[in-house]
């Protein structure tokens, strides 16, 4: 039962990460650790799926390995998320919800700017 309950959560989490990728209030990130969290508890197939075989692979293998991001990925990151959240604030024209965006976009780019990137030379190590 244990089991079964941790794939669902897991692939409810795939899909919230993926659709976290398109829509800027969710965040795709802890959805993907959140699956990969959850797959590695349950099932050793979807777990290696998801790193080896996703669109988030390479990137979950770099985040178990290091504990940071590869670099270049943090400022596409941040460009990614900056342009979204533009999008989004010249869309909606209601202010406090132009109010609400602005407060969860500066929580993003601080959470982002606190991710530490490991460069060339520290993989190499």
């Amino acid at each position: 039962m244990r089991r079964t309950i941790l794939i669902i959560i897991g692939w409810l989490a795939v899909v919230l990460g993926t659709l976290g990728v398109f829509l800027p209030l969710l965040p795709t990130t802890p959805f993907i650790l959140l699956a990969a969290w959850c797959f590695a508890r349950s099932s050793p197939r979807f777990h290696h799926w998801l790193l080896y075989r996703s669109w988030f692979g390479g990137y979950l293998r770099h985040w178990q390995t290091y504990r940071a991001m590869p670099p270049g990925a943090k400022p596409r990151a941040i460009i990614v998320i900056i342009l979204t959240f533009a999008l989004s604030l010249w869309l909606v024209k209601i202010l406090w919800v132009r109010i609400l965006l602005l407060v969860i976009l500066s929580c993003l780019l601080i959470f982002m700017w606190r991710i530490p990137v490991v460069d060339a030379k520290q993989q190499k190590h």
